[in-house]
């Protein structure tokens, strides 16, 4: 089951259509240590979406730095570079609702693609560049991205202000066929995840009802 809101994000809307459902910018949190129990981070994010389908409320514990807030500052900027150097038509990312689980890109591209924007410091943007490719820390937020939208490719940019004028973005194009595996290895280990979510779930009901 896939549907597609196009509603604004960071709104009330779009807070209510995540709620208890993992998304796909939390991915990496199950992903880590593949093949292996989950750890503590993907416990709390599970003990986190128990409590938010048991109380129909967004956790209350919330992580926010400077960098975050400079980058949902500059994403507009990002987007609108993005647009001219690319000649793309930047619609709006809305989400991707899949049942248990979501989406919400940070923009779509006409109709195949879609980009995640990472407004970063100086010395992350020219670690980027020099790589090459996408910054290894958001692989499984860009495969889930794929997953969840069914979308032929995701370009993954990095933005910096400090840079000069045409090195201000660093673009790297991931497709779906390039991550056949990656995808089977989200899509297993996700259901693995959400298994644990209702555990978590039921675990706390019946303390309640002890």
């Amino acid at each position: 089951m896939r549907k597609f809101h196009d509603v604004a994000q960071n709104t009330d809307e779009w807070q209510a259509l995540r709620l208890g459902k993992a998304t796909a910018s939390n991915f990496a949190c199950f992903m880590a240590n593949f093949g292996k129990d989950f750890g503590d981070p993907a416990k709390r994010y599970a003990l986190q979406i128990a409590l938010e389908r048991m109380t129909g409320k967004k956790a209350e514990h919330s992580f926010s730095n400077e960098h975050m807030e400079r980058g949902h500052e500059q994403e507009p900027v990002a987007r609108m570079l993005y647009a001219e150097e690319t000649f793309s038509e930047v619609l709006n990312g809305g989400f991707f609702d899949c049942g248990d689980y979501g989406d919400s890109p940070d923009a779509l591209i006409s109709k195949d693609g879609l980009i995640e924007v990472k407004s970063v410091i100086a010395s992350t943007h020219y670690a980027n560049i020099l790589r090459g490719t996408f910054d290894p820390a958001y692989k499984w937020q860009l495969v889930g991205h794929l997953d969840c939208s069914d979308r032929a490719w995701v370009d993954f940019v990095s933005y910096c202000s400090d840079f000069p004028q045409g090195s201000q973005l660093f673009i790297h194009r991931l497709w779906a066929e390039e991550c056949k595996d990656e995808l089977g290895m989200l899509r297993q280990r996700r259901a693995d995840f959400l298994g644990l979510v209702e555990r978590t779930q039921q675990n706390i009901a019946e303390r309640i009802a002890a």
